[in-house]
């Protein structure tokens, strides 16, 4: 597995890491028992950086990565959030430092450790400085309980503000070859910063697999039946870009899935895809991107393939629209 370096000055980290979202029947029905078994594969697999977050499942994913931990610590590098919360059917921000403060303790104890390695604001509240937000984080760092700081889906000028605070390791924002918004200036930024970017999503919320191809393919209580781009019309035309990816994937001998990974590994060197699935054959199957090579020529056709805004529908629906980019 390859390594890439977590912030500036921080540990090197495998350069694809598991997101845990998907284990807590966001995409439908999840089993606790092939969840930890999709854990144990990741790191079996070389992939050491486990992201998880306070929200999901209400707390039940941290819980559920706490039974990995109790035997496998030492060999996770592990990112856990803050800063949502579900309010009258809406998710809302929630950046105050008595929240900061809060939230670390519920995390650490649900866990079942003293300390995170990546401590991540979910999401900027609107209400909050960042300024005051990251500088509360920084205390969490001083008194040992978190060991870096990152934050999620922030526009540049944010990131600058925030890096003035308190170090940013880390910038966790949605890309892929359906989302190429951070390349309209975060990725730079980090690049200036010395901040690693973390990409979740980076299979298009699983359409780009190849998986997809209608709404039955989703389960009844999957979030994504509820989502534009997996909608309709909508779909239709993104599935045909999906079928270009194949194509090209069929062409090197390898999955759609595991092509996509690639894309993004070979865009930049500070780049870390972040892919969720709840199978463990899954983990296994897109820990093997990292050995997919792709030439500059191969990178413009997959590029020119899905290019930037041919992807139809919004990635997420109305009631999580505070999780916009931005």
């Amino acid at each position: 597995m390859q390594r890439r370096r977590l912030g500036a000055d921080g540990p090197e980290i495998s350069a694809l890491g598991f997101g845990l979202m998907s284990l807590s029947s966001t995409y439908g029905p999840s089993e606790d028992e092939e969840s930890l078994r999709a854990i144990h594969r990741a790191l079996d697999c070389g992939i050491d950086f486990l992201d998880t977050a306070e929200i999901y499942g209400g707390g039940h994913n941290e819980r559920l990565l706490s039974e990995v931990l109790k035997e496998r610590r030492d060999e996770v590098v592990l990112a856990t959030k803050f800063g949502l919360q579900l309010a009258d059917g809406r998710l809302q921000a929630n950046g105050r430092p008595d929240n900061v403060r809060r939230a670390i303790d519920g995390s650490l104890e649900r866990l079942g450790v003293d300390h995170v390695d990546l401590y991540t604001l979910h999401r900027k509240d609107p209400d909050v400085p960042i300024e005051e937000t990251v500088g509360t984080m920084g205390d969490l760092v001083r008194a040992g309980k978190v060991r870096q700081v990152g934050l999620s889906a922030i526009a540049p000028d944010t990131l600058r503000r925030a890096q003035t605070e308190h170090p940013i390791a880390a910038v966790q924002s949605e890309y892929s070859l359906f989302t190429r918004t951070p390349e309209e200036g975060v990725l730079d930024a980090c690049e200036e910063l010395g901040v690693t970017f973390v990409a979740y999503s980076p299979l298009g919320r699983g359409m780009l697999t190849g998986a997809i191809r209608s709404g039955d393919d989703l389960a009844e209580q999957d979030l994504r039946r509820s989502t534009p781009r997996f909608q309709g019309e909508s779909l239709e035309e993104n599935v045909a870009l999906v079928e270009r990816v194949c194509e090209i994937a069929a062409e090197k001998g390898v999955e759609p899935g595991q092509l996509a990974l690639a894309w993004l590994l070979h865009r930049r060197g500070f780049i870390v895809p972040l892919f969720g699935t709840r199978k463990p054959e899954r983990v296994a199957s897109n820990a093997e991107a990292a050995s997919v090579s792709l030439q500059a020529d191969e990178m413009a056709r997959i590029e020119a393939a899905v290019p930037p805004g041919a992807v139809r529908g919004a990635a997420l629906p109305d009631f999580m629209e505070c999780l916009n980019e931005g």
